[in-house]
């Protein structure tokens, strides 16, 4: 593989590994929210009206930025009828083969999003609700993890591309300097 495809998986794996484990503490930030809920609702008696909305927006945030780390880890669900029994090899062609739906499927979800972005920014949307909080931080979010999960897309075509040939591009390959 020619070397700016291998600086490219490079970087973009360390992105998604770092980002992706950053993300996973804001399950905690939601599990704080949820538990905030409850005590001020049960035991205070004085109910939040945006406990849950910001703990949807964190599970979003989390769910949405943590799918690249997800795809490079390979923690995704797969359908393994015919798969499992697949070699190393073929495994890489049928995913490099699907890898363009998933790219269309990302590149058609971030098109939507910045559509979505765009008009949450310019008519300052609102989710309507008691708590009518905005909706730009969340819409933005959204866009960043769909763009990292198109590129982390692209770099597993690429070391499923280099599978396939014969020649893998390293999967713990070393993190750049950064």
């Amino acid at each position: 593989m020619p070397k700016a495809i291998i600086m490219y998986v490079k970087y973009v794996d360390f992105v998604s590994e770092k980002l992706g484990r950053l993300m996973m503490y804001t399950v905690f930030i939601m599990i704080g929210t949820l538990l905030l809920n409850a005590i001020t609702r049960n035991v205070i008696n004085y109910p939040l009206s945006w406990c849950v909305e910001m703990a949807q927006f964190t599970m979003t945030a989390y769910y949405i930025v943590g799918g690249a780390y997800s795809m490079q880890l390979d923690d995704h669900v797969r359908m393994d009828l015919i798969y499992d029994r697949c070699s190393e090899r073929t495994k890489a062609k049928i995913d490099a083969f699907t890898s363009f739906c998933l790219v269309f499927y990302l590149c058609t979800l971030l098109f939507g999003s910045i559509s979505s972005t765009m008009y949450a920014i310019e008519y300052g949307q609102r989710k309507f609700s008691q708590w009518n909080p905005s909706m730009i931080p969340i819409k933005v979010i959204m866009v960043g993890g769909i763009i990292l999960m198109l590129l982390q897309a692209i770099s597993m075509f690429f070391k499923d591309l280099g599978t396939a040939r014969g020649n893998p591009i390293a999967q713990k390959l070393e993190h750049p300097v950064v």
